[in-house]
């Protein structure tokens, strides 16, 4: 073997392993890849930023959201087809460096055709290796194939499970906190009962979901990048609302840090800081105040006279000011990434 063919075949087995692990990594592994350098994480950066540049220049909010909303399911099918078509080639170039075809002389065009034949299992059997080692090669990249696609049939359920499992408390903030939800909706619509078992059984189940959200958005980190089936709703907006909820009752003077409120705070911050961390590496705190002076007075204005009016101590607006630093921050980096409008504390018309 030359030179030149044994460089075309390390080439070619670096490709199929680099596509191999990206591959495993992706699907396979449960887990946060702390690793920057992936071609899953460049496939994103790079189709993300061109499909999220022609956005703004679609002037009507409906047919823009739409717009966005295809990327999600759409990059999924483009990375599938990049993963195979880089399999192929990189079986075509051991092909071609091992001269493992009958025909002469040695074509890479042949060797790519006989790579597709092989990789989804067609059997024509118009070209059959030549050499004991490409017959080697056609039994590996067969079954490679094979379970490549196999993983992937297993995969999409999953994944959309997930998204389906993640849309449940999306939809019912409809009804409990507005559209688009609010904090001061959410407050309102929902009254105590005897000792406030009716919010806690509410707040432990957004404890339970921000969890949930945390789980499948790392395991599967393309959810993030699917929409909501309505324009006004998003599990971004979802998850700042129950940040935004909980960090009202916690800034009372006579809020206890580990009620319900302090856990379920606790579990949506991180959900809300691990997923920015994904998307996000470096940005700069500094986006415009959802909370602004006036509006905390229109906030006030909505929940007097009921159960969670707001107190007038100074003591308050500090200590929710330094709730709030914890979180916003990372949700206006999402966001802005995201292509997210955030929501508003309250809704200036009822």
């Amino acid at each position: 073997m030359s030179l030149v063919s044994l460089l075309i075949g390390v080439v070619g087995t670096a490709i199929i392993l680099i596509i191999l692990g990206d591959a495993f990594e992706t699907i396979l592994l449960p887990r946060r890849i702390g690793r920057r350098v992936r071609l899953t994480r460049y496939f994103y950066l790079i189709t993300w930023r061109i499909w999220r540049a022609y956005a703004p220049h679609l002037q009507k909010p409906a047919r823009r959201e739409a717009f966005i909303g295809f990327y999600g399911p759409l990059s999924l099918i483009l990375l599938l087809t990049f993963w195979a078509a880089g399999l192929i080639v990189g079986f075509a170039l051991l092909s071609f460096a091992g001269h493992s075809q009958t025909t002469s002389p040695n074509s890479f065009g042949l060797a790519l055709y006989m790579s597709g034949e092989t990789f989804f299992t067609l059997g024509y059997g118009d070209f059959t290796p030549g050499t004991a080692l490409g017959r080697v090669q056609s039994v590996i990249e067969a079954g490679i194939g094979f379970g490549f696609f196999a993983t992937v049939i297993g995969y999409l359920p999953t994944m959309y499970a997930a998204f389906a499992q993640r849309e449940v408390e999306i939809a019912l903030m409809d009804a409990r906190a507005g559209s688009p939800p609010t904090a001061a909706e959410f407050l309102r619509r929902t009254p105590l009962t005897g000792d406030g078992e009716h919010r806690e059984d509410r707040l432990a189940a957004w404890e339970r979901w921000s969890a949930q959200l945390l789980e499948t958005h790392i395991s599967y980190p393309q959810l993030a990048y699917y929409r909501s089936q309505h324009s006004n709703q998003s599990w971004l907006a979802t998850l700042v609302i129950i940040l935004d909820s909980t960090s009202l009752m916690l800034a009372r003077s006579d809020a206890a840090t580990h009620s319900q409120a302090g856990f379920t705070f606790a579990s949506a911050r991180h959900a809300l800081v691990d997923i920015t961390q994904i998307f996000v590496r470096r940005y700069t705190p500094g986006g415009p105040d959802r909370l602004a002076p006036e509006a905390l007075l229109h906030l006030r204005s909505q929940l007097v006279g009921t159960p969670m009016e707001l107190p007038s101590d100074e003591g308050f607006e500090a200590r929710l000011a330094e709730l709030r630093l914890r979180y916003e921050p990372y949700a206006q980096a999402l966001a802005a990434h995201l292509l997210f409008e955030l929501p508003p504390w309250a809704h200036r018309q009822p």
